[in-house]
């Protein structure tokens, strides 16, 4: 069968139990996937940040959160590759976590096992082997995505070829740590929250002030100060609405069991330190590290770059900040290009 260029497939893949990091039993387990491309090309694993989700590249009428990087001669081409995106376990946009029935017939809620970077990767790892994906020429992701792409690194090098981080470390850093706090404690603390069995996030106020925060430190003052300078107002009003809005789409505790993720996101964490971990890494890796960013900076970027065996670091000027991986896919999509064929030169 010969399949077009943008075809286009969603749906779920089941992988059976699942065991945590921390012995918790998940007993059905779903992944929620987009796969655009012809399946008989090269997979570039796509993955997403925080409250991402699985639709990458979406359609013409709804595009995804990375179309501008992502489909027909762009800067990953699905003429020549295709690209796959999960959601991750515990998130609410399709894979199995909070919001999803439990063996009791209702949502887990606040009884959804904590769960790690490394149980994400271990269990997309599972659901390509449910889609016969057998090797994977490329991982690439920013923030969240990230630290997923450094555990692949670690976890099944094999498997892959090349690698793209962008916007991430490989240790979440007191500081981020430290957002995070604030965030968790705004949403714990909202008395319409329960201990996490509310009824829905409407009324979470808590929810919308953990995401308020959260929105500070994607972009940066240079930012703020060019849209707000001159009417100041504005961004009360700007933050106001992100976090209603964020109500309408996001889960309370999957947006816990996310952050907490993070919080323990350490490559290092049982292997003998951060440094051990990435001079062993030998598989080429591109980091591309964005100008104001607050929470993974350029210095911390650098510096991953220095001891990684086998790495290139882009610096990309913007006043976007941490959200620059996000935007002005013309200021990093080529770095990401180069990689790609790369990796293909050298396979030839």
């Amino acid at each position: 069968m010969t399949l077009p260029l943008r075809y286009r497939e969603t749906g779920k893949v089941h992988i059976g139990s699942y065991t945590t990091e921390r012995g918790e039993v998940i007993p059905a387990v779903e992944v929620a996937y987009e796969r655009v491309g012809n399946p008989h090309n090269p997979v570039v694993l796509v993955c997403h940040a925080l409250t991402g989700n699985q639709v990458a590249v979406g359609t013409e009428d709804q595009p995804g959160w990375w179309a501008e990087c992502i489909g027909t001669g762009k800067y990953v081409d699905t003429n020549e590759f295709q690209v796959l995106t999960f959601n991750v376990l515990g998130s609410c946009y399709g894979s199995t976590g909070p919001t999803s029935t439990s063996p009791s017939g209702k949502p887990y809620g606040a009884t959804f096992p904590e769960v790690t970077i490394r149980d994400m990767v271990h269990v997309q790892r599972k659901a390509l082997d449910k889609l016969n994906i057998s090797s994977i020429h490329a991982v690439i992701g920013g923030s969240l995505g990230g630290m997923q792409v450094l555990e692949w690194l670690v976890l099944y090098p094999s498997l892959i070829n090349r690698a793209v981080v962008l916007a991430s470390t490989a240790a979440l850093s007191p500081y981020a740590i430290a957002f995070n706090h604030v965030g968790e404690q705004a949403i714990l603390l909202d008395p319409n929250f329960q201990d996490g069995n509310y009824p829905s996030n409407e009324g979470l106020s808590g929810l919308s002030i953990a995401r308020m925060v959260g929105m500070i430190t994607y972009r940066s003052k240079t930012l703020f100060q060019q849209r707000y300078g001159e009417v100041r107002s504005g961004i009360q009003s700007y933050l106001d609405y992100q976090g209603e809005i964020f109500l309408q789409r996001f889960d309370a505790n999957a947006y816990l069991r996310l952050l907490r993720a993070m919080n323990q996101h350490d490559i290092g964490r049982d292997r003998g330190g951060v440094e051990k971990v990435l001079r062993e890494i030998q598989t080429p890796v591109t980091l591309i590290g964005y100008e104001g960013d607050l929470l993974y900076s350029i210095e911390e970027m650098e510096e991953m770059a220095n001891v990684l065996p086998n790495s290139t670091f882009v610096k990309v000027s913007t006043d976007f900040g941490h959200d620059g991986f996000l935007v002005e896919a013309d200021k990093w999509g080529p770095a990401i290009q180069r990689e790609l064929v790369n990796g293909v030169e050298e396979t030839v």
